[in-house]
């Protein structure tokens, strides 16, 4: 196992027993208006950056809707771009088309699910200070600029709309959109929610040609929620008769949508349809055109997700090639799709992929062929951020240095590697449009958010947010007292955790213990960044807070992380009930009072450890979890599962309803019944299961509320709770 430098600690002895964190007792308590009300830890940061097309200037949108042009060698302010008390409304994001005389503006913003919103835009004439609808018809959705900036295309009730901004005419290239039947142009809910994306049309390079994905939702199944009155003004006149809201939803070894994919044009108004098969039990998960007009690239998955191929498809007649084809044992991650790119050039296309064991960089030419691998080692890239033709380098963030850390690199196409950030942390970067500057974000255990602004090279030019006011703040109430460590398990697993202890921490006393924990496939939760707020709040009522990403978790590798597969929530609770052993152990913890915690996956794996592994936690909080994998979507779930049909064991050995009779300690249950993802269906069943093998527990219901389950005094009144059981069941 590898070794992972300063947080590969050995645990000594005087770490547990010594005194040396104490601290008098004189801090500000936290409390949960802290948290909900008055947001009093906040950490500023730079929030709306856009690089000019120059890569000298960049733009940012302050909260009070305005654009401001500035420098990046010398940071002062070159002028303002869009003032929103002149114009009379206040965008909430903003586009440039590509010469920068207009800007695309969005405002009134209204979520549908987690990525899908709809709203109103504008476009911002610079020169003119004229601003004009994009359309007085409704509502539109995920609005964008032509390449050749004489149109915007848009979504509206699930058609697709162009708009000539010379003639002011709108025109209509769809007419099949149908709720809960057809959609064009945008993802079905469990594409979005999934393979994470709002926007399913491309405009070709040369404005021309508008590709698009289209939806036939047919054969998916229905999903209805009851709506209530509440205190939500648009339902008040139903308050004796709730309604119900009714979507198509997938689950696990049901029927998908049925996903082709067309391509207007523009010239001569026609629409073709591309090949992409015969097999319609298939995902598309990305179109985008590479640097050719007569290349449009598809993204086809098979139905396991463990077969990847890269179509090329000529826009003029819909015929299709596979140019690349990547398989894997297990599945193939979707976060690279979105690293899948084509350099300027059009003879290339870089790509990440964990076809040796952990995730990397590759080069390819048109024809598929792999020309060069651009990183090696036993860890790997986090994210991509892109290539410099000028200079030959590509830029990406990776987990080299440790797990815990994400550091930013450049690599050339010959090999050569420079480390650009140099903060041991979190950082990310976002750059100017030659990569001659970017600006950087960075956080650790105690540090806030950090925002930079440096050269080509990684050469601090200044500092733009350092949250100063923060950190002494945070002095006030205790500190942030984190400390990373690693434990080895029974089985010889090393697994990273944290661990937060009570800021006048006395190691003559046993203390109760939490752990809290998400688990997810490929998720991390014990990460060096900047975190203050629950935790802290729960340490400084005498309760030792602690984390660990167990089996199944990311940046170890791929073979950690897919230990999970075909059995999900096994492993995980094996290790959460090792890390539950391993603290029983210590002697500053009181082994009678473990507590676990976590939301959605997390709640999942508090379910199981409350029943499965009931000998060795007192009490859990479960929010929004998973209860069997069969009520959850099927292109997360197969992912990591296959389908019931193939894997019915994989599904039922462990999901908590059918453990429910082991329920030994404290449980609270908690979900929103207007969770759109994780259904209240899952909570629903595991509370009735529980209740049929007589087993009293704790529940609560929000009405209406989604899977983050906020709105209003939602949580505050939530974190209250939370805190009340906890202080009831850990502390007494």
């Amino acid at each position: 196992m590898k070794k992972y430098n300063k947080f590969n600690l050995i645990l000594l002895s005087i770490l547990f027993t010594s005194n040396i964190f104490a601290q008098n007792n004189s801090f500000k308590k936290i409390t949960v208006a802290d948290l909900w009300k008055n947001w009093t830890f906040w950490a500023n940061s730079v929030y709306g950056v856009r690089s000019m097309n120059d890569g000298i200037h960049y733009t940012t949108l302050n909260r009070s809707g305005d654009i401001y042009k500035y420098s990046y060698e010398t940071g002062k302010l070159t002028d303002t771009v869009f003032k929103a008390v002149d114009a009379g409304i206040n965008p909430e994001e903003y586009y440039f088309n590509a010469n920068e005389t207009k800007i695309l503006l969005q405002t009134n913003y209204k979520r549908i699910y987690r990525r899908s919103f709809t709203a109103e835009y504008f476009v911002y004439d610079i020169q003119s200070k004229k601003i004009t609808p994009v359309s007085d018809n409704g509502k539109q959705q995920v609005a964008s600029f032509s390449p050749n900036s004489e149109k915007i295309a848009f979504i509206r009730k699930n058609n697709i709309f162009i708009k000539n901004l010379d003639t002011g005419k709108e025109i209509q290239i769809t007419f099949d959109g149908e709720h809960n039947k057809i959609i064009n142009g945008i993802p079905d809910w469990v594409y979005e929610e999934e393979f994470e994306f709002n926007r399913a049309y491309e405009w070709s390079p040369d404005g021309k040609k508008l590709a698009y994905i289209k939806f036939d939702e047919s054969k998916v199944k229905m999903f209805r929620m009851t709506m209530f009155a509440g205190s939500n003004p648009e339902l008040i006149k139903n308050k004796l008769y709730p309604e119900c809201r009714s979507f198509k939803y997938p689950k696990a070894g049901e029927n998908n949508s049925v996903v082709s994919v067309h391509i207007y044009n523009l010239e001569n108004k026609k629409t073709i349809t591309a090949d992409i098969g015969t097999d319609t039990d298939i995902y598309i998960p990305r179109i985008r055109w590479t640097k050719d007009v007569n290349k449009l690239a598809v993204f086809r998955l098979n139905r396991l997700q463990n077969k990847f191929e890269l179509l090329f498809t000529n826009p003029n007649n819909g015929k299709s090639k596979i140019i690349y084809t990547e398989t894997n044992k297990y599945y193939i991650d979707e976060a690279d799709f979105d690293n899948l790119r084509f350099l300027d050039d059009g003879k290339h296309f870089v790509m990440t992929s964990e076809r040796d064991g952990y995730r990397h960089l590759y080069l390819h030419d048109l024809t598929g062929k792999q020309v060069k691998q651009l990183t090696v080692g036993n860890w790997d890239i986090t994210d991509y951020y892109g290539y410099d033709n000028r200079r030959k380098m590509f830029y990406y963030q990776s987990s080299e240095e440790s797990p815990l850390n994400r550091t930013v690199y450049r690599v050339s196409i010959k090999g050569k590697k420079e480390k650009l950030s140099k903060q041991e942390g979190t950082n990310n970067a976002e750059f100017s449009k030659n990569f001659n500057y970017f600006i950087n974000y960075f956080s650790n255990s105690e540090t806030p958010n950090y925002v930079t602004l440096h050269n080509a090279k990684g050469k601090l030019i200044r500092v733009l947010t350092d949250n100063n006011k923060l950190k002494k703040l945070v002095k006030e109430y205790g500190g942030v007292n984190k400390k990373f460590l690693t434990f080895k398990t029974t089985e010889n697993i090393i697994l990273n955790a944290w661990i937060i202890k009570p800021p006048d921490f006395d190691s003559t006393k046993k203390y109760p213990v939490i752990i809290t924990q998400y688990s997810g496939p490929g998720s991390q939760e014990v990460l060096n960044k900047w975190s203050f707020g629950w935790d802290n709040l729960l340490a400084q009522n005498e309760i030792i807070m602690v984390c660990v990403d167990p089996r199944g978790t990311g940046e170890r590798g791929e073979e950690f992380k897919k230990q999970t597969y075909l059995q999900l929530g096994k492993y995980e609770t094996i290790d959460l009930i090792e890390t539950a052993k391993w603290l029983k152990k210590q002697n500053f913890v009181n082994p009678n009072k473990i507590g676990i915690w976590g939301w959605s996956y997390g709640g999942f794996m508090t379910s199981l450890c409350m029943t499965k592994g009931a000998d060795y936690f007192s009490a859990g909080i479960a929010v929004a979890p998973v209860t069997n994998w069969r009520y959850y979507d099927n292109i997360y779930t197969e992912r990591f599962m296959r389908t019931p049909q193939e894997n019915p064991s994989g599904y039922d050995d462990n999901s908590p309803i059918n453990f429910a009779d082991k329920l030994k300690g404290n449980f609270l249950l908690i979900h929103g019944t207007g969770d759109d993802n994780v259904h209240w269906q899952n909570s629903a069943e595991f509370s009735e299961a529980l209740v049929q093998a007589n087993k009293q527990f704790n529940e609560f219901y929000y009405i209406n509320r989604n899977h983050s389950i906020y709105g209003g005094n939602t949580r505050y009144h939530l974190y209250t709770m939370m805190l009340n059981f906890w202080k009831k069941y850990l502390l007494n």
